[in-house]
């Protein structure tokens, strides 16, 4: 089995670099003198300290260390907790101009998409108006075993679903032309004329196909389009601003231009203008640094859930291998609870740690591959090795397969 978590859709190949040092500044979207200068900026909120200049040390020397390692082009990394917080802007936003990385820019978040996506789903188990054992053909026709595929099974990653991303035709589209706007039907369509891969609830195998489900699901029940659902019932309750749904390709600016190597020859390519629609409901979120701190907390704690429904996140994961467990639209990685994104040209990891009361954000604008593991899991690999090495964030290597057959967040 592989597994991986991220909405990938082209083949996989390499990476790019810079970093930076420190300055204070405050909160917010100003670019300060030293993020003109191309500087790592240090940012702290108001209800948090600093974290110790010795500590603080650390940590550069750990995300200058990846970036010069994986030759990420920028990096933006956020931490918070009972000690402190730790804020920094690395590298460069824009290959061309050289416009530094700032913690205030709009990138794309990927499969970070999927913990949206799931919990306007529990939203509505929580109204009563669907339970989570229902089939998904009392909502959605033409699936195959839809009348023996639950929306936990869906929610699980456990519906045996072919992985619309591996079919070949998906793929020839795709690269053929990275603009093109998909329907959520077409994108089922190419899972559809494959035969399932296991018996429902049989195995785990990490497939957008299901979250494209769900956002159909959710679409019929809340009687609304889902990027429309998910604004009121999630967006707005989780007072996250400068968090959007996007029809199209449109992008809020300032947002850091994305670069992948997935495009034809593997070249190195600007990605920025992609139309992530490919992934809908499954990876084709924008937001922020500061929107996802606060998104990470409420999706670990389960504040827009009972507890009852929160509970069910986690009811019964999958254990993939030690250390990682996947519920339903939510993963635990050694203790941190939250997912993580990737689709060209960004790559994210939004996790919260309850135990230490911590969080980390970590947004960077390339999603090529370092020896067979995401960048963003590096950086995070790195940052949690010097801030909580109790609870070392840490996701495996992955096959040199092409990318879609292991369809990651």
């Amino acid at each position: 089995m592989t597994l991986g978590f991220r909405c990938r859709a082209f083949p996989a190949v390499a990476a790019l670099g810079l970093a930076g040092s420190l300055a204070v500044s405050a909160c917010g979207e100003n670019t300060s003198q030293a993020e003109r200068a191309g500087l790592g900026v240090l940012t702290v909120s108001p209800e948090a300290g600093v974290l110790s200049s010795r500590v603080s040390e650390k940590l550069d020397r750990a995300v200058k260390g990846v970036m010069k390692e994986t030759k990420a082009p920028g990096v933006i990394v956020g931490l918070w907790m009972d000690g402190g917080g730790y804020v920094r802007a690395f590298g460069v936003a824009d290959k061309a101009t050289r416009a530094p990385m700032s913690t205030g820019l709009f990138m794309k978040i990927g499969s970070e998409t999927k913990t949206f996506t799931v919990t306007a789903l529990l939203r509505l188990a929580d109204q009563g108006r669907l339970g989570l054992d229902d089939p998904v053909s009392k909502y959605v026709s033409g699936v195959p075993n839809g009348d023996r595929i639950t929306l936990r099974q869906l929610a699980g990653m456990k519906s045996g679903l072919y992985p619309y991303t591996s079919d070949p035709g998906f793929q020839k589209a795709v690269l053929a032309d990275p603009k093109r706007s998909f329907t959520p039907r077409q994108l089922l369509a190419y899972s559809f004329g494959h035969r399932a891969v296991f018996k429902p609830g049989e195995k785990f195998q990490y497939s957008n196909t299901n979250t494209i489900l769900l956002g159909l699901v959710v679409e019929k029940v809340g009687g609304r389009p889902l990027r429309e659902f998910v604004r009121r019932e999630v967006l707005v309750p989780a007072r996250l601003r400068r968090t959007l749904f996007p029809r199209g390709t449109e992008f809020p600016r300032p947002h850091a231009q994305g670069y992948t190597r997935q495009a034809a020859g593997g070249r190195l390519t600007n990605a920025t203008g992609w139309n992530p629609s490919w992934a809908w409901a499954a990876g084709a979120m924008i937001s922020t640094m500061e929107d996802m701190r606060s998104w990470a907390q409420t999706l670990a704690t389960g504040t827009l859930l009972s507890p009852a429904t929160q509970a069910e996140r986690m009811k019964d994961p999958y254990e993939p291998f030690p250390g990682l467990r996947y519920g339903l639209g939510m993963f635990e990685v050694r203790g941190w609870l939250g997912h993580n994104g990737s689709l060209p040209g960004y790559q994210s990891v939004v996790v919260h740690l309850p135990a230490r009361r911590a969080t980390l954000v970590v947004l960077t604008n390339t999603d090529t591959s370092h020896k067979g593991r995401d960048v963003g899991t590096l950086f995070a690999n790195a940052v949690t090795r010097v801030a909580t090495p109790e609870n070392v964030y840490n996701l495996p290597a992955t096959p040199s397969s092409p990318a879609p057959s292991r369809t990651r967040d």
